[in-house]
């Protein structure tokens, strides 16, 4: 199951299994942002590569704008996904502590 809540501060908490029956969820959501966005990935536990895209598609919509994306909490297993896809160096990802 897939969650999506924000906080209306440009911060957005995502849980579950983002995968492609996921992406119109987020993507409406993701429309609404419009500076600096913080993504909380803490209780995240899949990204598909559907997930990736729509990630990819608001960080460069929002960077156009001269903003960022951060993507904070970011488990072990959900990091490498990043690392091996180089998504890693696109994004400002912080670590799960």
């Amino acid at each position: 199951m897939f969650d999506l809540k924000s906080n209306g501060n440009n911060e957005i908490y995502l849980s579950g299994r983002f995968d492609a029956s996921q992406t119109d969820k987020a993507d409406s959501s993701f429309d609404l942002i419009d500076n600096n966005c913080i993504i909380d990935l803490s209780e995240l536990e899949y990204i598909s590569s559907a997930g990736l895209g729509s990630l990819l598609k608001i960080h460069v919509r929002i960077s156009k704008g001269g903003y960022k994306v951060t993507l904070k909490n970011v488990n072990k297993h959900i990091k490498e996904v990043f690392k091996y896809s180089g998504l890693d160096k696109v994004f400002v990802v912080e670590e799960k502590i």
